[in-house]
């Protein structure tokens, strides 16, 4: 490993990466001028919450001119080390993004965001082909299909009415739900092409649904379909040119479903209900689905309970359930691709041409002033992988720690979390931090039987999080996960360590 570090720039080229994203982070934001008041702030996940909107306007006219701009700068680095390499990748980005609300007239408003991802030169084609979440600061595409390294896209665009506690909106936009996600903790956001609702007009009830006919995952800068993988050319960088999300079903490639006489342009339909009528409980329902190929229904239940000296504990549990509409036939029951058009019983799975399946989730929180503390437990039947490529994650809020899958079948995983805010709890201003320990447990079987190819892993991850006093407009955050992971049947060790910065200006 201390030969491949040396090949690919040694720890010098790292700490020059880090330096020269630190200047011009530092650099730009020293010019920068932050208004008063905040327009937006970040939540923990990177996800932006608007303080600041358009007022309404009177005239056609006031809808632009009372019109709001949000700014971000951004920079994010990534490095890997992992056990079994020739070289350990990086990631690099640097850009942000501009986006513009019109003022509502008559309760008709547009947004259009625009993101820039660029990289500077530090990079090259280890960091191309071997990166792993870094790839997310470019498109893997775009630099081995043509050399381009930067990513420029208008992420969102969309018409939005609203009416009475509802907002539609047509065009590209972020959708969070149970399973599509921004997860916008990279440069550039995974947003959706189509339609969709978020209604509130019932009491203590809210209601999103939503058509959508594209997505665009945060290393494209393209739309593509919501589940199809590869895009059928056949050049060895074809299967990043389609959902090449790290969760996509491998067997609902462009070939197979071409051959099984089924739609590459494919829809995704989302309903959701989430409902807080019953004092101190939440409950929510999700239905996701891909027409023809496969759908799945979600029920959760979280309910507070008050135990004095400020500490409350919340039980929560959730269930899903995937159901076959077409999908086994066609991929397998395997997110790898490994049992598409395969019937029976193969490589550790009882029905290879199936992909109904369950997951079964459980989790305790507690919570008293500024920290918190999570236990949580998850539990895929041993029947199908569950598909879900749109980067809401099925065990997200439970077991999944950073960067890591825990959904296929017959997987067992529990976590331990911590989150504390010193900076609330009067020790450090702005500094907010969280730990968690992760152990998912894979089924032996299917691994040495070559069903999938992941092994048992702990994993500790840590997020680090510092608001500048002097700059509050200026964040800082710092992501470490190691992962220690059992030999796999061919003898390799699939063990690394990741290590993030990222840093983020709004104004």
């Amino acid at each position: 490993m201390i030969d491949a570090r040396q090949g690919h720039g040694g720890s010098k080229g790292v700490g020059l990466r880090l330096i020269v994203m630190l200047l011009l982070v530092f650099g730009i934001s020293s010019f920068a001028v932050a208004a008063e008041g905040s327009k937006r702030m970040l939540k923990n996940n990177m996800t932006e919450v608007y303080h600041v909107l358009p007022e309404p306007a009177a005239t056609f006219a006031e809808a632009f001119t009372k019109g709001v701009v949000y700014g971000r700068l951004r920079a994010n680095y990534f490095k890997w080390y992992w056990a079994d390499s020739s070289y350990d990748p990086e990631g690099f980005g640097l850009g942000g993004s501009l986006i513009y609300k019109t003022a509502p007239f008559y309760g008709v408003s547009a947004t259009a965001g625009l993101y820039t991802s660029q990289n500077l030169g530090l990079l090259d084609d280890d960091d191309a082909s071997g990166g792993k979440s870094g790839k997310d600061t470019f498109s893997r595409y775009d630099v081995l299909q043509n050399g381009r390294w930067g990513m420029t896209v208008l992420a969102q665009a969309y018409l939005q009415v609203h009416v009475l506690k509802s907002d539609f909106k047509i065009g590209r936009q972020i959708f969070e739900s149970f399973l599509t996600k921004s997860n916008d903790t990279k440069m550039i956001p995974n947003t959706f092409e189509g339609y969709a609702l978020v209604s509130k007009d019932l009491p203590k009830t809210q209601i999103k649904a939503a058509y959508f006919t594209g997505q665009k995952l945060r290393d494209h800068t393209e739309f593509h379909d919501v589940i199809t993988y590869t895009d059928g050319r056949g050049e060895t960088y074809s299967k990043w040119n389609n959902n090449d999300d790290s969760a996509v079903h491998k067997g609902l490639s462009h070939a197979n479903l071409v051959a099984a006489g089924k739609d590459t342009d494919n829809d995704l339909v989302i309903v959701g209900v989430t409902n807080k009528s019953i004092r101190n409980l939440k409950l929510d329902a999700w239905y996701t689905g891909v027409p023809d190929l496969v759908y799945s229904l979600m029920g959760e239940a979280n309910y507070k309970i008050a135990l004095g000296g400020g500490w409350s504990i919340t039980p929560g549990f959730r269930y899903m359930q995937q159901f076959d509409d077409g999908a086994g036939a066609v991929g397998g029951a395997a997110l790898t691709g490994s049992l598409a058009r395969t019937s029976g019983s193969a490589k550790g799975y009882k029905d290879a041409a199936n992909v109904d399946g369950k997951l079964y989730a459980g989790r305790v929180v507690g919570k008293k002033g500024a920290g918190s503390l999570l236990a949580g437990y998850s539990e895929v039947s041993d029947d199908a992988d569950l598909i879900a490529p749109w980067r809401g994650f099925p065990t997200g809020g439970y077991t999944r720690s950073m960067a890591q899958y825990n959904w296929e079948a017959e997987t067992k995983s529990w976590m331990v979390k911590v989150f504390y805010d010193f900076g609330k709890a009067g020790f450090l201003d702005g500094f907010r931090a969280a730990l968690d320990y992760a152990y998912m447990n894979y089924d032996d079987t299917k691994e040495q039987l070559a069903g999938h190819s992941k092994t048992d892993r702990g994993i500790i991850h840590a997020d680090l999080w510092y608001k500048f006093p002097c700059l509050p407009a200026l964040e800082a955050k710092v992501r470490i996960g190691l992962v220690n992971a059992n030999a796999t049947r061919t003898g390799s060790d699939p063990s690394y360590d990741e290590f993030r910065v990222e840093f983020n200006y709004l104004f």
